[in-house]
């Protein structure tokens, strides 16, 4: 195989691209073992005064992931994720104005392999978010897993991401006065092993929880889907019913998050590493779907929003592939 290298005279402003997004993946793969290992080591070699009170305080800040987070404007700022966005590029496109004065549930979609559309758009303050639903505030709702991990889960929030616990999405909708967006990547983590360039399988048609509680709080839903997702990276060959699949499974029913085996570019070639490839993600929000509240909504209430939901969704990608590149005779499959 022939390896191509990187050209030695890149802008800077490239270079710097680069390392924005390295850093982020690096973040999600290996900082959260780090920051474990950090308080593993303090307990180990006794640094009581240093252990002690973060511990403690751990026990009493346990819930805020279910309670808003504690998201820092000044992080979410931070000129690393203007370089992130660029590297791309990342894009939020609007197709209907949103009433402030409601709550919404947008089901992303999808999950790709790392969800950078989905953390861009929403977990960082350099996208067009703010000028295109001006008075919104969007929670990205994601695994309770990373929010065990200590240190980590402080860095974390700050970015904006919350649980993806019934508890911490009933906690948004039930803001009052409207204008909180529920951003929930509906596909989770069992998507994330059918995220192949030029596959479009969404596992939506046994996630029904969202609708339930869509129904409970009244929360309007809107179907998001971000095209180009699935091709920033690559992933070994796991077709269902291959060994690979089966122990990706299976792990993931245990650990309650997948381990796709992905790869894309290096730093300093592009024939092999962990940085996604510089392909544009256009993340386009379809028509809010009006919901009525209904405290306790009967299963067939649920299945008849839901099949509105897949409907809506189904509509959305055919109406905006064809902008983007993809084949007219690709559709969604939907699992």
């Amino acid at each position: 195989m022939k390896v191509e290298f990187a050209p030695l005279n890149i802008p800077l402003a490239r270079r710097l691209q680069t390392a924005a997004v390295l850093q982020w993946v690096l973040s999600f793969l290996l900082l959260a073992q780090v920051c474990t290992g950090i308080i593993v080591i303090l307990i180990l070699h006794n640094y009581w005064f240093l252990y002690i009170p973060y511990l403690t305080w751990l026990y009493f800040d346990w819930s805020t992931p279910e309670q808003g987070g504690r998201r820092s404007n000044w992080v979410r700022n931070w000129t690393v994720w203007r370089y992130f966005k660029d590297y791309f590029p990342i894009h939020i496109i609007k197709t209907q104005d949103l009433d402030a004065s409601h709550n919404y549930i947008f089901g992303f979609h999808p999950h790709g392999v790392l969800v950078a559309g989905a953390f861009g758009n929403f977990c960082t303050d350099h996208s067009d978010f703010k000028e295109l639903f001006p008075g919104f505030t969007a929670y990205l709702h994601v695994l309770p897993f990373w929010f065990r991990c200590p240190l980590f889960r402080e860095y974390l929030m700050s970015s904006g991401p919350v649980s993806v616990s019934k508890k911490s999405v009933s906690y948004v909708l039930s803001k009052e006065g409207g204008g909180n967006i529920s951003v929930i990547v509906l596909g989770g983590a069992e998507e994330s092993l059918d995220a192949h360039p030029g596959k479009f399988t969404l596992f939506i048609r046994q996630r029904k929880g969202f609708v339930k509680i869509a129904l409970t709080h009244g929360a309007y839903l809107v179907p998001v889907f971000s095209f180009g997702e699935n091709e920033l990276f690559k992933q070994i060959n796991n077709p269902e019913g291959s060994w690979l699949r089966a122990v990706q499974e299976k792990l993931q029913k245990i650990m309650g998050f997948a381990l796709p085996l992905f790869h894309a570019r290096g730093v300093f070639q592009y024939n092999f590493g962990l940085i996604p490839y510089r392909k544009p993600i256009h993340t386009v929000v379809g028509h809010p779907i009006p919901v009525h509240q209904t405290l306790h909504p009967t299963p067939e209430q649920i299945e008849e929003l839901h099949q509105t939901y897949m409907e809506e969704l189904r509509k959305l990608f055919e109406e905006h592939k064809g902008k983007y590149g993809i084949p007219e005779h690709k559709t969604l499959i939907f699992k």
